[in-house]
């Protein structure tokens, strides 16, 4: 037995970095190639786009469980524990599943290679391992698309949420780079949600063309029947705009794997971290980018929040605040004990050109409405500082 075979999980990823300046894209493909005959797949739907794939990915997967089918939902990064990531009907996966599915992944690769994944290579194939058995796999890619880790497999069905700019060291600055990126991922079906930019229907169309792919748009899938629906269980369930739309693209991948959208299926809250109100006063959101602020923006729309606020260096943090002025009576920096988080000067100077008022997070005031944002760290960070965490448990 290697000395890797005899490392847990926890200890096994703590030696591998979160992050990487320059992604090779290469190396997934090499290694998954020698060891995909050792594995048994399910179908998988695979969901790729910017933002709302958490959300309609876990609509559309507890929608499955409660049909009757065994179901994984793979989705990144987590919050507060890796458990988080592999969702196998219902729930997060158990600990002991998961140390037994990375002793047998261990088993499958040699050391060289073992070493050679990234975090979020080896948590695919681990989560790929846990779901051997399962009717569906809903596999959340990473922030890309064409060259993500998660695109190795066969899909049965690819989902597109709206795409919009972020991680533009990775995917470009333009739509067009984007898109082509994020859409060159479908395989033989593909189902386009809703997009902020007429571009990518146009790219959609030109990809699916080039490989023989059957594309469909949510325009002519969402049926009236699905839409008032989705706009009942979203008033029920106090679900955004931005989440009764995911909910909506759900519902019609769901029909588009041959079942029924009812409302039996589908009555759900939202993930964890998705507008999700943790305390009279307190809404937490993990969206980082324009588009996330856009939404929220409009959510909040004629009221007052204190912003709750921290970010990573690469997010266009002065646009997003910008987005958001006009809900925030000011900011509060939570302070994120991470590398990737913008200088605290940088941030303070951004508010000031805003004209907006900031101070230091210390403690929640039970006069004041809060909203957290800035992304999954921040989300963490504030959920250990106030010692809610175990809120977490209850999570819909």
């Amino acid at each position: 037995m290697t000395k890797a075979i005899t490392m847990a999980l926890t200890e096994f990823l703590a030696s591998k970095p979160l992050f990487y300046e320059v992604i090779e894209v290469n190396r997934f493909p090499t290694i998954y190639a020698t060891l995909h005959e050792k594995l048994s797949l399910p179908p998988i739907i695979h969901l790729v786009g910017t933002n709302g794939k958490g959300s309609t990915g876990r609509f559309l997967a507890t929608a499955l469980h409660r049909a009757g089918y065994t179901v994984g939902h793979y989705t990144s990064p987590h919050i507060l524990q890796f458990n988080e990531r592999i969702w196998l009907n219902g729930a997060d996966v158990a600990d002991a599943l998961l140390e037994n599915a990375h002793h047998k992944l261990l088993c499958l690769l040699d050391d060289e290679d073992s070493d050679a994944l990234s975090y979020f290579e080896y948590t695919t194939l681990l989560a790929m391992i846990v779901y051997e058995g399962c009717d569906y796999v809903v596999l959340e890619a990473g922030l890309g698309g064409e060259f993500d880790a998660t695109n190795v497999f066969a899909k049965t069905l690819s989902v597109f949420t709206p795409i919009d700019f972020d991680h533009a060291a990775f995917l470009g600055t333009t739509i067009h780079s984007i898109a082509g990126t994020k859409l060159r991922s479908m395989h033989t079906k593909a189902l386009l949600g809703k997009q902020p930019h007429i571009q990518t229907k146009i790219i959609a169309r030109q990809i699916a063309t080039e490989k023989g792919c059957t594309l469909l748009c949510i325009d002519g899938m969402a049926s009236e029947t699905i839409l008032a629906l989705a706009q009942k269980l979203a008033q029920k369930n106090h679900l955004s705009d931005a989440l009764r739309d995911n909910l909506i693209l759900a519902m019609a991948a769901f029909e588009v794997l041959g079942h029924e959208a009812t409302q039996r299926v589908f009555d759900q809250n939202a993930l964890f971290g998705r507008l999700t109100p943790i305390a009279p006063n307190i809404t937490l959101d993990v969206g980082h980018n324009a588009l996330a602020a856009t939404s929220i923006a409009h959510h909040f729309q004629g009221q007052k929040v204190t912003l709750i606020y921290n970010t990573y260096a690469d997010k266009e943090y002065h646009e997003i605040l910008r987005i958001l002025k006009p809900i925030i009576a000011s900011v509060e920096i939570i302070d994120v004990n991470e590398s990737r988080i913008a200088p605290r000067e940088a941030l303070e100077a951004v508010l000031r050109n805003l004209g907006i008022d900031y101070g230091s997070f210390h403690a929640i005031d039970p006069t004041k409405n809060y909203l957290v944002f800035g992304s999954f760290s921040v989300a963490e960070a504030f959920l250990k500082r106030i010692e809610i965490a175990h809120t977490v448990k209850g999570k819909p």
